[in-house]
């Protein structure tokens, strides 16, 4: 069989979940369906919500990968379904740039009837997330321009009033002229709405996540060809092309299997067998 052959017999499901409110069916089902040969459904009244909001009227229970997990644990609870899929964003300043912004969009899959989970991943500085203290009508209006507002969504909210889903201009200035009036001794912010369907940039990236999904389970043990054989470390010590000393570059990558604990270890994951010099704390210190 070939690879695709083997996926579909793997997975040998008519119906999967996806644990979704905000129409990431959009991007995610056509890629499902097509690669895993499952039909994708979301389930009525689903309310994912329960489980954090961006906006923090919500807070969320858990860490990224552990929400994404709750979602698609009770979408499986709700549909009576064996296969789950659902997704799940953060935002914030970058961990390593800080003054840069970012995202990282996870895409979680959970098969109950072959006890199998794996996570796929998208991270990026190009999210339009950001936020601003309101102190004039230009000031706002000059967010949104940055933002891409009408095509992507903002937010007003003061104390713990939040009004979500601003997409046209007389909507944006009733709902200021409304919080100013309220809140006028108090800090009124506007920022993006990072829901996926209020957020094209975002709902990108999370296709973008979908994809690496697809790819690490369309990764077949060399063994036993299981899906998933996908990179449990990373082994720096790439040499230095000039004075041969190693450097903090990737010069392997060592993939394990879920099921038959097959260990490979697979050098110049970038292509080079050897570090640019500019890399290297000895040449470029």
């Amino acid at each position: 069989m070939n690879k695709k052959e083997i996926i579909h017999t793997f997975f040998n499901r008519r119906i999967g979940v996806l644990a979704t409110m905000y129409h990431k069916e959009k991007v995610m089902s056509p890629l499902l369906e097509e690669q895993l040969g499952i039909k994708i459904k979301v389930p009525i009244n689903l309310d994912t919500d329960q489980f954090g909001t961006f906006t923090r009227d919500i807070e969320r229970v858990g860490d990224q990968a552990e929400t994404a997990k709750l979602k698609a644990r009770y979408a499986i609870e709700l549909s009576g379904e064996t296969l789950a899929i659902a997704s799940e964003g953060v935002f914030g300043p970058h961990p390593v740039m800080p003054w840069l912004p970012y995202n990282r969009e996870m895409v979680f899959l959970l098969d109950q009837e072959n006890k199998f989970e794996l996570f796929g991943e998208a991270i990026t500085t190009d999210t339009n997330y950001q936020y601003l203290p309101m102190k004039s009508r230009e000031e706002a209006y000059a967010f949104c321009e940055a933002v891409g507002f009408p095509e992507h969504a903002v937010v007003v909210r003061a104390n713990h009033e939040i009004i979500k889903g601003i997409i046209e201009k007389e909507q944006l200035d009733e709902v200021m002229t409304y919080m100013q009036n309220k809140y006028s001794n108090e800090e009124v912010i506007i920022e993006t709405d990072m829901r996926a369907l209020y957020n094209p940039t975002r709902m990108k990236h999370i296709q973008a996540a979908t994809e690496d999904l697809i790819r690490k389970i369309y990764s077949l043990c060399s063994r036993c060809s299981y899906p998933g054989f996908e990179v449990v470390e990373r082994r720096e010590g790439l040499l230095c092309r000039c004075c041969g000393l190693k450097t903090k570059l990737i010069q392997a990558e060592i993939y394990r299997c879920k099921k038959c604990g097959e260990i490979e270890e697979r050098l110049y994951p970038s292509g080079k067998q050897f570090a640019d010099p500019s890399q290297c704390f000895f040449c470029n210190p």
